[in-house]
């Protein structure tokens, strides 16, 4: 066995009989170049997901109840667009192409694309939000529901900084939530670009672009944390109803909303 090559003996050892080994030829450097050559991977994703109860506990806990993803299941989604979502309504989040690629600089690249032109319908919903511990229970949302388009995303995770950047288009059609403990309520918010004219609608202004890093920082006190960096978010903002003690107080817009140079950092205590 003294001059059984390492790979031949592990074969022997995993139970490859002779004949096969017989067959086997070793790669060179320039087949193998071939082979790490080749283009990445495609995962053709369709989805739903039911989540009966979440619970997040401390000392107290919180609870989220009857949690829903998966696809809008509507065809009038901004309806000033003319929309052709017809093969796509369903309760399934699908219509999504996922790229996944090593870059030649080791970067890993996760390209989000819809399979056909059409943006990615999605909806979550959930139940209340309850807060509980020994001094009893209050819920503090209820009956959200959001309904949106998503129109690509790109996660790359990049050696040479160690950080995840995460690029997304969004677009919400319709959100609507309560707060019962302030007597508060959100009705039919929708958030677009800050470009995007309801009078005169153009689809490469319907999204909002969301750009983050996301990597390991710290925080004042120089510990370890996880950091969420944005550079620059820009959006236009209606509610069609605010209400307050069941009662419609009027609607709000907000004109070329930016939200610029935000830094967050999240550790335990």
């Amino acid at each position: 066995m003294k001059g059984l090559k390492p790979t031949l003996l592990a074969l022997c050892v995993a139970g490859v009989p002779p004949v096969a080994m017989a067959e086997i030829q070793m790669l060179d450097d320039s087949a193998m170049g071939n082979i790490t050559g080749q283009a990445g991977v495609t995962i053709e994703l369709e989805t739903r997901l039911n989540i009966d109860r979440f619970i997040y506990t401390d000392e107290g806990s919180l609870e989220v109840n009857d949690i829903f993803i998966g696809g809008a299941n509507r065809t009038d989604m901004f309806s000033e667009m003319n929309l052709n979502l017809n093969g796509q309504a369903t309760d399934r989040l699908d219509n999504i192409r996922i790229n996944i690629d090593i870059a030649q600089d080791g970067d890993a690249i996760i390209n989000l694309l819809p399979i056909t032109f059409n943006a990615v319908d999605f909806r979550m919903s959930t139940g209340a939000w309850n807060l509980t511990g020994t001094g009893g229970s209050t819920t503090v949302l209820d009956n959200f529901n959001m309904d949106m388009l998503i129109g690509s995303g790109t996660i790359r995770i990049d050696t040479a900084t160690d950080k995840l950047n995460l690029l997304t288009d969004i677009a919400i059609d319709d959100l609507d939530f309560d707060v019962p403990f302030l007597a508060l309520g959100i009705r039919d918010l929708q958030l677009t670009g800050a470009d995007y004219d309801l009078s005169a609608p153009q689809p490469l202004r319907l999204f909002a672009n969301v750009d983050l890093d996301i990597y390991k920082g710290s925080n004042a006190a120089g510990d370890e944390a996880l950091a969420v960096d944005m550079e620059l978010f820009e959006a236009d903002m209606r509610i069609g109803g605010v209400l307050v003690g069941g009662v419609s107080i009027g609607s709000v817009a907000m004109d070329n909303l930016a939200i610029s140079n935000t830094a967050m950092r999240i550790y335990g205590h």
